[in-house]
């Protein structure tokens, strides 16, 4: 390193570890390029809200320029990262290569299929807010063709399978489930919404299978209750981009089926082979530091650490990911003085998750409720993990006036003339119309 230059910190990825840690880091004696694949920070704890249409995605998006406006020590790139050279200290991505003298990788994870190509082809994500704003066009263009389909396609047309019973499933499901009823009838009065149909598809016995099992067993008859169909111990085999195959030998024919069922990490080519954890994520030290490594460390969903009260990984939390980033960054200016570093711990929390309205489950380490006071600190807890108060309040009053009006006026189809055309083209030739 060059006398009287500071030391280069590459970080990969925006998302909570990756913000975090440059946000906390000690810019007076590191500089920092922060490279990512899309230009802003996405709160993914509500991307369901921009699939049901309740918020806006600019709402839950933070462009990474202005996070640190003005900071002469943070460099941002959009590019993706190709690979990794740990010999040459070198990240290679499509626009040219990074040197560093300490890289930290926050990578987070992907939409896991389990080896299954054809699912991953017909199905939608939602792991960003492209995915929760193709949802949310796909679902209102549904209901558009379902007022001029034929009869024996409309139950097609409206049916929407979920898969996967975690929080992201769950809180989909419940919102679903409230627009059908509240809303969806208001804006297409000529469709009959009692067929509109909503299942659960889960592969363990219980919904929210994270949680305990009071918060299990309200989260489904919640469910149960706003019409959302469960199977639980059950698998999806294949899906078509219309026949679902389950493997309770049944299949439901469904034109929507969203995938929450599971992660895996991004992967990046370059790192030793005994870094490599399960689910593709990067084994680390209680220091965040790669297995086999000096002068790189990886953070959040992507980093496999094995402690004793966590022998097989830390859950996949905003909250495991955001305190390792603190505890990181503040390693780094700790090294820099001499000081011995700090082992990172999880303190759990907590987990929760929101049903629908005044419908949800909280387990605290201590005590565990439901119902409308669960409802309450989960929009709070969740306002304050939003990272500007522009937004807080902008989301703030998009959640009163739904909660008031039972209404949003968010539901805007956004898609381009000739895709239009095209699927127009296509319909007439399935349906036979002239």
């Amino acid at each position: 390193m060059t006398p009287n230059r500071k030391p280069r910190v590459v970080v990969i990825g925006g998302g909570f570890a990756g913000i975090q840690f440059v946000r906390q880091l000690d810019k007076r004696n590191f500089d920092v390029l922060l490279i990512d694949k899309v230009n802003h920070h996405q709160f993914q704890p509500l991307f369901y809200q921009v699939a049901t249409s309740q918020i806006e995605p600019a709402s839950i998006s933070f462009p990474l320029r202005n996070i640190f406006h003005g900071n002469m020590s943070v460099q941002i790139r959009l590019t993706v990262v190709d690979r990794i050279d740990t010999e040459q200290k070198k990240v290679h991505t499509g626009i040219g290569s990074f040197a560093y003298d300490y890289l930290v990788i926050a990578a987070g994870c992907k939409t896991n299929f389990f080896g299954n190509n054809n699912i991953a082809k017909h199905v939608f994500t939602l792991k960003s807010s492209v995915d929760a704003i193709h949802i949310r066009n796909h679902i209102l263009m549904t209901f558009e063709r379902t007022i001029t389909a034929p009869a024996d396609q409309k139950a097609f047309y409206q049916t929407l399978v979920i898969v996967g019973a975690g929080p992201t499933g769950v809180e989909l499901a419940g919102a679903f489930a409230e627009i059908r009823k509240n809303v969806l009838p208001k804006d297409y009065p000529r469709i009959d919404f009692s067929k509109f149909t909503i299942y659960l598809v889960e592969g363990s016995a219980h919904t929210l299978n994270n949680m305990s099992a009071a918060s299990r067993e309200a989260s489904r008859r919640y469910l149960e209750k706003m019409g959302v169909k469960l199977l639980t111990s059950t698998f999806v085999k294949d899906y078509d981009g219309r026949t679902l195959q389950l493997s309770n030998g049944t299949s439901l024919e469904a034109k929507t089926v969203i995938w929450a069922a599971g992660v895996t990490g991004n992967k990046i080519e370059g790192l030793p082979r005994e870094a490599e954890g399960p689910g593709n994520r990067i084994r680390v030290d209680r220091y965040n530091k790669v297995v086999g490594l000096e002068d790189v460390f990886a953070v959040g969903d992507i980093a496999y650490m094995e402690t004793p009260k966590y022998p097989k990984g830390h859950p996949q939390v905003a909250n495991v990911a955001i305190n390792q980033a603190r505890n990181l960054a503040l390693n780094f200016t700790r090294r820099l003085k001499g000081r011995s570093l700090k082992e990172y711990e999880y303190k759990d929390l907590g987990s929760m998750a929101t049903i629908g309205r005044n419908k949800a489950v909280v387990d605290f380490p201590f005590f565990r409720f439901k119902g409308f006071f669960a409802w309450v600190v989960w929009m709070f807890l969740h306002l304050m993990l939003i990272l500007s108060v522009r937004n807080r309040l902008v989301i703030f009053i998009n959640w009163a006036w739904l909660y008031l009006t039972k209404n949003t006026s968010l539901r805007l189809i956004l898609m381009p003339e000739d895709k239009l055309r095209e699927e127009n083209a296509t319909l007439q030739q399935q349906h036979g119309h002239d």
